[in-house]
């Protein structure tokens, strides 16, 4: 058996996928901080696989469909079962249906960007991307769910929205920026994006995750209001919106 640079990311993605399935464990089993944490440990991963394929240069359709696969479980299965667990059985059958709609259209999601996909490198998703609804929704597990009581008061109201909202920006056509790679080219031509990054990431290590939450919305929050100004652009100047649709026409996935 002949071991390639291309295993490498590979193995990254087979950590997600574990992750995934230890949060669904867990998640069965009721421990929803620990599954919550597992899904956040399996989106390192997952950003690891892509700089590992940058890093040996072995991007390749094989790790893209294996990678999807992995998000399906992770992103989509994992945090379905999440929210269930954690309020949404209350709810009898319209809890399960709630509870679906992050794998249903994580799926979707998914489904989407494989067909799409033009390239191994982008500048933008169309859509939000399926690690962030789930880290979004584990942030705010993490953040109000208490173990022995859930969720109280607004935060379980809360949570219903939330969910609605995020598995519906999946498959929406609003754009959001991926990570900064930080090499010298990116570094170029999109500084305040490593700028942006380097703050979040700062933040969250210093507040010991509080703010996890308000920056992962705050994220989600950007991308609407960006493409909702866009869009009045568009319809106040329609040559323009044209114009800048087809610049990005080839890099929007």
């Amino acid at each position: 058996m002949i071991v390639t640079r291309a295993v490498v990311p590979s193995l990254f993605t087979v950590l997600n996928v574990f992750c995934g399935f230890m949060s669904i464990i867990n998640a069965s089993q009721g421990q929803i901080e620990l599954a919550a944490w597992f899904i956040v440990l399996a989106a390192m991963f997952d950003s690891l696989d892509g700089v590992m394929a940058r890093i040996t240069r072995s991007s390749s359709q094989f790790g893209v469909e294996l990678d999807s696969l992995a998000d399906v479980v992770s992103f989509g299965a994992a945090p379905s079962l999440l929210v269930y667990q954690a309020s949404f059985s209350q709810l009898g059958n319209v809890g399960i249906a709630l509870s679906s709609l992050p794998l249903i259209f994580g799926a979707i999601r998914l489904a989407r960007f494989n067909v799409q996909l033009v390239g191994f490198e982008k500048d933008h998703f169309k859509g939000l991307p399926v690690p962030i609804q789930a880290i979004t929704l584990c942030a705010f597990l993490l953040q109000y769910y208490t173990e022995g009581h859930g969720l109280r008061g607004w935060s379980e109201n809360a949570l219903i929205p939330l969910v609605i909202v995020l598995s519906l920006l999946m498959v929406s056509r609003v754009r959001y920026v991926t990570l900064p790679k930080f090499s010298r080219k990116d570094l170029r031509s999109h500084p305040w994006r490593a700028i942006a990054f380097s703050v979040a990431l700062a933040l969250i290590v210093i507040s010991s995750g509080r703010y996890l939450f308000p920056i992962l919305l705050a994220f989600v929050s950007y991308g609407i209001v960006r493409s909702t100004i866009q869009w009045i652009q568009r319809l106040v100047s329609p040559e323009n919106g044209l114009e800048e649709e087809s610049e990005v026409s080839s890099i929007d996935i």
